[in-house]
């Protein structure tokens, strides 16, 4: 059987920090390791905490300022993104329900990197 590589960028939006350390040891299980790793922000967030005119939106919030984690990484072989859901499933992190983040890819058409050996 021939290997489908394709190449697409895997973006995965933790709202749930309890949630990041078992997400980066699924990624690592299935051999992801250059994964880049930022805190972001939703815009509701940043509006309620940020934007003087918009503090009302803290109450519908709820609780006080929340840092996200976002995790960027290119995957090369189709079935990558269906075994994290699997996995994801295992440890009961759900990206459906709501306020648990959010997990996407998109096509890439051209890379340069180095090779990986």
């Amino acid at each position: 059987m021939v290997e489908e590589y394709i190449v697409e960028l895997l973006i995965i939006i933790i709202n749930q920090n309890e949630y990041f350390e078992k997400v980066l040891s699924i990624l690592v299980e299935l051999g992801i390791s250059g994964a880049t790793i930022f805190d972001s922000e939703g815009m509701g967030h940043f509006l309620a905490y940020e934007v003087p005119i918009f503090a009302g939106l803290r109450q519908l919030m709820g609780g006080s300022k929340v840092a996200n984690k976002t995790i960027m990484t290119l995957i090369e072989r189709k079935e990558i993104f269906n075994n994290i859901k699997e996995l994801l499933a295992e440890e009961q992190i759900d990206f459906s329900q709501p306020g648990v983040g959010v997990m996407f890819t998109l096509p890439i058409n051209n890379v340069i990197k180095a090779n990986e050996e």
